[in-house]
This record gives C-alpha cells, sequence and structure tokens, in this order.
C-alpha cells in the first residue's frame, strides 16, 4: 500500500500548506486583489497538491503517457473519450428526468428558461465537466490506478482510489465569515473542510453513491486498459448535474426526500442504486470492447 500512503501524503502536505500559509498569502493579495479566503486556501491547497502529483508521478515512474491513462492513439482517445461522454449523458438523463417524474425536485421559482439561458449553461456545464474529469481521472483513474496496481493489484487500486474518490467530494465547502477572519484562519479554513467526516452518517448516502461511482470508473480503466471512456463517462455526468443544480431544487417536504441526499441533492440512495444498473450495462459493454482499446503492448502483454 505503499503507492497509495504516498498519494494520501500529498493531500496531507496540501492540508497543512493550507492550514499554516493560507493567511501569510491572503494578507499579501489582499491590498492589490479582492480576493475571498477560502479561493485562496483551497487554490493553495491545489497548487501544492499540483506540485507535489508532478514530483511524486515522476519519482515513481508514473509520469509516462500509458501510466497516466493516455496510452491510446489521441484519435482513438479522443474518439472513445466521445462516446464515453455520450454514454455519461445516456446514462444519467434517465434518472435526472426520474427525480422530476416523482416530484423530488421542482425548478427554481422565478426561473426564467429560454434559448440564451440554455445555451449559457450547457456551455458552463460542459467545460465543467471537462475540467473536472480531465484533474480527477489523471489523478486517480490515472497515476494512482496505476501505482496502487502494479503494487497490490487492480482490485485494490479500484476499491483505494473510489475511497478517496468519494472523500475529496466533502472537502472544501467551508466558509469563514469575513468578519471572524483572523491568524489562525488557515487552521480553522481545514478543520471546518473536514467537518463532514465527524459525523459520517450524515453523509453516509451521498458517500456510497459516489463510491459507487468510483468503482464503476475504476472498472472501465480495467477493463480498456486507458482513461478516455472514463474521462468522457465522468464528464457526462458533471453535464448533466450542472443543468440539474442550476434549473432545480429538492421538493423539502416530499415524504421520498431521503431519496436524495442532503449534501447537494442529487446524489444518494437513488443514485446508488441506479449506479448499480448502469454499472451492469457498462461492464458488459466494455467487457465486449475492451480489447481494441488497449494500448498494443499491454494487449500483447495478456
Amino acid at each position: 500500500m505503499r503507492a497509495f500512503a504516498v498519494f494520501i501524503g500529498l493531500f496531507v502536505i496540501g492540508f497543512a500548506c493550507m492550514a499554516f500559509f493560507a493567511w501569510p498569502v491572503y494578507e499579501w493579495l489582499t491590498p492589490e486583489f479582492d480576493v475571498k479566503f477560502h479561493r485562496v486556501a483551497n487554490r493553495l491547497g491545489m497548487l501544492v497538491l499540483l506540485v507535489g502529483f508532478i514530483l511524486v508521478a515522476r519519482r515513481m515512474r508514473l509520469a509516462d503517457r500509458a501510466s497516466l491513462g493516455y496510452g491510446l492513439p489521441r484519435k482513438r482517445f479522443l474518439r472513445e473519450a466521445s462516446i464515453g461522454l455520450a454514454l455519461g449523458v445516456a446514462t444519467m438523463l434517465p434518472i435526472a428526468l426520474l427525480m422530476f417524474a416523482l416530484d423530488l425536485r421542482e425548478l427554481r421559482p422565478q426561473l426564467a428558461i429560454d434559448a440564451g439561458w440554455l445555451l449559457r449553461l450547457a456551455v458552463s456545464g460542459f467545460a465543467s465537466g471537462i475540467a473536472v474529469a480531465l484533474i480527477e481521472e489523471t489523478f486517480m483513474r490515472g497515476a494512482m490506478h496505476t501505482g496502487i496496481a502494479r503494487e497490490s493489484g487492480v482490485r485494490a487500486a479500484i476499491l483505494l482510489t473510489s475511497l478517496l474518490y468519494a472523500a475529496v467530494h466533502f472537502v472544501g465547502r467551508y466558509r469563514i465569515p469575513l468578519e471572524e477572519l483572523g491568524p489562525d484562519s488557515g487552521l480553522r479554513h481545514v478543520l471546518g473542510t473536514l467537518a463532514d467526516f465527524a459525523t459520517p452518517l450524515d453523509i453516509l448516502d451521498a458517500f456510497l453513491a459516489l463510491f459507487a461511482v468510483g468503482v464503476l470508473l475504476g472498472m472501465v480503466r480495467h477493463l480498456t486498459g486507458n482513461i478516455a471512456a472514463c474521462l468522457g463517462l465522468h464528464a457526462g455526468w458533471v453535464w448533466i448535474i450542472a443543468f440539474l443544480r442550476e434549473s432545480s431544487q429538492p421538493q423539502a417536504q416530499h415524504p421520498w426526500r431521503m431519496l436524495l441526499s442532503e449534501f447537494d441533492g442529487v446524489v444518494g440512495w437513488l443514485v446508488l442504486a441506479w449506479t448499480v444498473v448502469i454499472g451492469s450495462v457498462l461492464w458488459w459493454y466494455y467487457a465486449r470492447v475492451s480489447p481494441s482499446l488497449r494500448p498494443r503492448d499491454e494487449s500483447a502483454a495478456r
């Protein structure tokens, strides 16, 4: 488990830098820039994580294209990512429509839906989906999956990356009011950022749903030997969720409200059940096409 411990260590270092250096950096920036403290702290942590990731990937021989999950030729990679994107939209759209059909979510009051609004949301949601997928899949289903699989096997790689994938979704949502900022804000921000884990039962439904999504993506990564499909699937799911969050809100008084988590009103028990269903379908599909998606050297080795 050395590889997993190394990647967890990167997060520990990132949080430590946020705790000790976020406030000095914020004070240094505020005379010239109008910045929010939580953004400074989070960007600092992400920068430290990025630098650490680059150093670790090189040290552990994970910086090549195949180890990062980009082993396919560019045209084939983009083709498979596009297919994954279409599958992501096709598999998330039914559950989104079901939420409306069951009245679990309702359109936001005074929401004016027109062509301009739809276009802006489509573009911003797509851009967000691509950015999130690139970052998370390169890190987790790319380098981290490869590093753990080499040491401990594929099963451990899928389970451990899925645990981390689920956990990071509960990080970074804490805000300190402007009037309460001070020299200890970095430490308070880190503690507040991790506060959800102090009450695990409150986030259990969302955590399990996200863990199941991580397992599904890890399964696809293993079957295909690269992250092209993972990128597309992930981006497609985020794209549909962006439409849900911007256009609607949970029905607070609905008797089945517990099917949607309090975390974001989307992932929860309903999404967990749906992930199991689509996971079976995607397993069947990618098990059939996977030999053609593996880099030639990996296919020959098998």
